[in-house]
């Protein structure tokens, strides 16, 4: 099995957690691999499989786009992706913010679901939550920071796990989405299903 390349986009969030993570996750899928941080087109278009992390959607947004990445993943027919919260919002093809309603900012639009913004409420509302996401085992622990919701999906994609009746976690074929973050918890099993997809795509 060859070295797979995986990258962990830097603008923003917690993206040491999902570099150590997905180190992690390769080790236990045993599959021989690298983990880097990358910031650049030209390094994006080395990889196996992008991870979008957390932070402010609308910066990391306007960062893809301005360094040609957004273009890039319409454009290919798509690596495996995997974005997590904020990463989540720059992948979806419509976004309404809770308070403002409809709302447009830079996005690659290639996962076809309509994501809410800060759904959950602003930072002071951050919390944890058991999930039940059956492709990954069962229990899974989730945090969740200002987090987004799924309100609308298209027929291509597939729910992987409901909090309280919202959608919190989409696959589309190579990309999985969660509203929480899984680089904080301690638990391998989403970036393991990442990995795996990967290795599936080859």
């Amino acid at each position: 099995m060859r070295n797979i390349k995986i990258g962990v986009l830097g603008f923003q969030g917690a993206i040491e957690e999902h570099v150590e993570a997905t180190r992690r996750a390769l080790k236990e899928v045993g599959t021989s691999g690298e983990v880097n941080v990358v910031k650049k087109l030209e390094e994006v278009e080395k990889l196996d499989g992008l991870i979008i992390p957390g932070g402010e959607s609308t910066v990391i947004g306007s960062m893809m786009k301005q360094m040609g990445i957004i273009d890039y993943l319409r454009q290919t027919g798509g690596i495996p992706l995997f974005g997590t919260c904020a990463g989540m919002i720059v992948l979806a093809k419509k976004i309404r913010d809770r308070v403002l309603g409809d709302t447009s900012q830079p996005t690659a639009g290639i996962l076809d679901v309509t994501v809410e913004r800060n759904s959950f409420g602003r930072q002071g509302d951050s919390f944890e939550a058991e999930l039940e996401i059956p492709a990954i085992g069962g229990l899974y622990r989730g945090v969740f920071i200002r987090a987004p919701i799924v309100v609308n999906v298209g027929d291509k994609v597939e729910v992987l796990c409901r909090l309280n009746g919202r959608i919190v976690a989409v696959r589309q074929e190579k990309i999985i989405a969660t509203a929480f973050h899984p680089e904080l918890a301690n638990d391998p099993r989403i970036h393991m299903f990442f990995i795996k997809k990967i290795i599936l795509s080859d």
